[in-house]
Formats: structure tokens, sequence, C-alpha cells
């Protein structure tokens, strides 16, 4: 009896994943296998897979924004963890402090800092005759956006993970004889590998689906596949049935990006453990 009232409490959130998130996805793929005239097409996807060099150059930039926060955020997130309880307080909130402010904005202090002529970086660099650097309307502009605003997704849930291990474990280890690097490598990566997978998915989705980063830091030769869906809903060229076949065919290639990483994350952690 108190199991039944308790999947009560459940109805509201399934109530919520149909509403916005069972009914969008379905519309999708109604839309992406039909016409302005509601008849069923392949067509849609077969002008959705002419893009995929524009959905592998996506996939590529926003892995390399992936690996670039986790090299970041791994040895962040662990001395966060290993400090006292107000310096974790404070350095939690100097994470989450540009979060605070608007996307745009984070993205429009980048054009300033990056701009060719007249930015921050390069006024800096003419101070000692070095320069002009031109990163601005490079894939390197839009990576290092990537990583700038996706980096906190990385930090929290590797912090999360990290604080709760167990210091008793890694005493242990060393008075088994383990060194630094064994200890890090048999004790503390298989233990945060939850918050490594956790944070990958977090920073990776938004990445490469993203589309204000490349047209604003990109330029026009940067577009990503986040461009195409924007264009093709919002923009002049208003069409739905090709962007959400071109949506459709970035889901296809997230989950199979997100099964191959779950698949080796097994497999390492299998590994580390032997």
């Amino acid at each position: 009896m108190n199991n039944k009232k308790l999947r009560w409490l459940a109805l509201p959130y399934l109530t919520w994943m149909v509403l916005f998130t069972i009914i969008p996805l379905a519309l999708i793929v109604v839309f992406a296998f039909t016409t302005r005239d509601g008849n069923f097409t392949f067509d849609n996807i077969q002008h959705a897979a002419k893009y995929l060099p524009v959905l592998v150059k996506s996939v590529w930039l926003a892995a390399l924004a992936t690996v670039i926060s986790l090299v970041i955020a791994y040895p962040l997130a662990y001395i966060m963890s290993n400090m006292r309880l107000n310096y974790q307080n404070t350095m939690m909130t100097l994470v989450m402090l540009p979060m605070w402010m608007s996307f745009l904005l984070r993205t429009y202090a980048w054009m300033s800092i990056l701009e060719t002529n007249s930015g921050l970086l390069n006024s800096f660099l003419g101070l000692f005759n070095l320069g002009p650097v031109h990163i601005m309307n490079t894939q390197a502009a839009v990576v290092l956006g990537m990583v700038y605003n996706y980096i906190p997704y990385m930090i929290l849930p590797l912090y999360t993970i990290m604080v709760k291990i167990d210091r008793r474990l890694i005493e242990a280890a060393q008075d088994l004889g383990c060194n630094t690097y064994h200890v890090f490598r048999k004790v503390i990566i298989p233990l945060s590998f939850p918050g490594i997978t956790s944070g990958v998915t977090m920073t990776f989705v938004p990445a490469v689906s993203t589309f204000v980063i490349s047209q604003m830091l990109g330029g026009a030769k940067n577009y990503l596949i986040g461009d195409l869906i924007d264009q093709n809903f919002v923009s002049g060229g208003y069409n739905p049935h090709y962007g959400s076949a071109i949506s459709l065919l970035l889901m296809v290639v997230v989950f199979i990006c997100m099964g191959i990483f779950n698949q080796f994350d097994n497999e390492e952690m299998e590994e580390t453990l032997k």
C-alpha cells in the first residue's frame, strides 16, 4: 500500500517528461519523416545526410573541448575536494560566478578579448611588440568558447564525487606500499569514474549542439550543426522538416558517441581495478 502511495509522487515528474521530453521528441521524428503536406518521405533524411562533414566537425570540436575541459577540471576538482570547507565554498562560488551572467554576455566578452585589431589580448601583446594573434573567427576560438562556457559542467560532478571519497581508502593504499602514482591510478581514478562520465556527458552534449558560440566566435567559415538547425527553425530559411531531420541525425550521433564512451568507460574501469 505504501509503495502505491509513493508511486503517485512520481506523477508530476512523469507528466513533465511526457509534455516536455517525449512529445517534443515525437514531433521531431514526425516532422523529419513528413513533407509540408503531411506525406511520408525520406527526402528530409537524405537532405540532412549532406551535412555529415559539418556534423563530423561539430563532434570533433566538441570532443576536443570536452577533453580540454576534463584535463583542466580534474586536478582543479581534486584540489577543491581536499580544501577546508570554507575554502571549498569559496571555490565553488568562483566556479559558478560566470554562470550567473548571461551566456551571450560571456561570449561577447570573449569577442572583445580576441578581436584581432582592437582586442584586449592583442592590445596587451602590442605592449611587448608581439602579435597580432589571429584567433577570432577560427576553430580555436570556438573551442575556447566551448571550454570557457561549459567547464563548470565538468567541474561540478567531478567535485561532487571526489569530495565523497573516503580518505581512509587512500591512507590504506599508502600503508600497503602504494606510491602517489598508484594511489591516483588504483584508488582515486576508479572512484571518480562516475563523475568523469557525468562531466563528459554534461559537457559534450551542449558543446556538440551549440550555435551561439560558433556564430559569434567562429564566423561564417566555422558553422556547426547547431547553426544549421537554428537556420531551419529560426532564420529566413524556415523549414522545420529539414531542421527536424538534422536534429534527429545529431541525436543519433550523440547517442552513438555516448554509447561508445560508456563502453570504453566500463572496460577502462575493469582494467584499472585488476
